[in-house]
């Protein structure tokens, strides 16, 4: 698991406890509640054997349970499990895509903790992969910042936080009730990082990004400025040691429900979540084929701003040059009707191999004809984005 480097949560007094990932010692009993909980048996039989599960629930839901309790017998702590759980993540991994590729690793120093702010596609493999490169590269994992809309059930949410997640209140409504969230994560964040030297994983902006439209959110940015707000914020920021990372898909499993939804945003000026939906979104997310993934690790960023905006067209700089591009960007970018002329892309023959570019051509006609007509032009965007700001942040252009 790399160098463990345990929190001493009992030195938190307690302020932090309504967000923070569980502790060593209260591993064991999360595990034992979690073993016991009907609920999440009944969910996890319905992944494992979905025809089964109706007819046969009754029998494999003690099955599993018996299985999980010698699966995670003698787990003591949480990198324990974290190292019990990789080899099924590497599976996860090797199963639904066709290889993932690191960069920038080297920039990252054993014992010094930092802030990883990424481009957000996926609820749960976004976060995944950065712990998996990290893991690999025997450095600790970061803490991961998950929102409270991801959390109905109590099994997700302890599942989540005995896997070093953290909560953002996002459901709250009232100004003042925000304001104490946003503070308190702001406290947590520095807390994590300056005190116990604990690294964390957050997205650049609330949401993913649908579009493929890759902003910071410079509100995120003011957030981790608000508990320390008796240091100029270029200080603060600085001690944090953000580091941008890049997180490029060649293939997105959830493309055909963002195109819906995108669709169904421009044409009724609203949209809906279906009850589960977002369950729907993770479980694709995960088994769902990706194609290949790039994770691209940016130069810690300490100088060259002064205040949020400043920070965040620096962020973007990064995280949008840093991202890998596919054949079926440039594809989709060619077939786009909002494509910038004035940007020098190149040909895409230049870039790539016969054999490559029809494996993509095939891929991409295919998720074309899957679309329906309406919806197309979204699942273009999505693809094609990613290339026109590549190529305009090249060329020192605006966004």
């Amino acid at each position: 698991m790399g160098i463990p480097e345990q929190p001493d949560h009992e030195n938190m007094m307690g302020e932090f406890d309504s967000i923070r990932p569980y502790a060593d010692h209260e591993v064991p009993a999360v595990l034992a509640r979690l073993l016991s909980d009907d609920t999440f048996l009944g969910a996890l039989t319905r992944f494992r054997f979905p025809r089964l599960a109706g007819p046969f629930g009754w029998l494999l839901k003690p099955l599993i349970a018996y299985r999980l309790r010698r699966e995670t017998a003698g787990i003591a702590s949480v990198d324990d499990l974290q190292a019990r759980i990789e080899p099924y993540i590497d599976r996860t991994v090797e199963r639904a895509t066709d290889g993932i590729s690191f960069a920038g690793l080297e920039r990252l120093q054993a014992g010094t903790p930092y802030l990883f702010l990424a481009n957000h596609r996926d609820i749960v493999m976004d976060p995944a992969f950065v712990n998996y490169a990290v893991f690999h590269a025997e450095l600790p994992t970061p803490r991961i910042a998950i929102g409270d809309n991801l959390l109905q059930r109590p099994f997700v949410s302890d599942l989540m936080r005995l896997n070093k997640s953290f909560i953002v209140h996002r459901s709250v409504t009232g100004r003042r009730e925000k304001l104490a969230a946003f503070q308190l994560l702001s406290a947590y964040i520095n807390h994590s990082i300056r005190e116990e030297g604990q690294s964390i994983w957050i997205a650049q902006a609330e949401g993913r990004a649908k579009d493929g439209d890759d902003r910071t959110d410079s509100a995120i940015l003011k957030m981790f400025h608000m508990s320390r707000k008796d240091e100029p914020f270029a200080e603060a920021l600085a001690a944090l040691n953000l580091v941008p990372v890049s997180i490029s898909y060649e293939y997105d499993p959830c493309d055909q429900a963002k195109a819906r939804e995108l669709q169904l945003r421009a044409s009724t000026g609203s949209y809906e979540k279906a009850p589960g939906e977002d369950d729907a979104s993770i479980a694709l997310g995960i088994t769902g084929y990706k194609g290949r993934v790039h994770v691209q690790f940016g130069e810690p960023v300490r100088t060259g701003f002064e205040d949020a905006k400043q920070l965040a067209a620096l962020m973007d700089q990064h995280i949008l040059g840093g991202y890998r591009l596919f054949p079926v960007h440039y594809l989709a970018y060619a077939q786009w009707d909002e494509r910038d002329a004035e940007l020098a892309v190149p040909v895409i023959e230049q870039l790539f191999t016969a054999a490559e570019l029809a494996k993509a051509r095939a891929e991409w006609q295919r998720r074309l004809d899957a679309c329906p007509a309406e919806q197309r032009p979204w699942l273009i965007r999505q693809y094609a984005t990613p290339v026109r700001n590549q190529y305009r942040i090249k060329a020192g252009l605006a966004l």
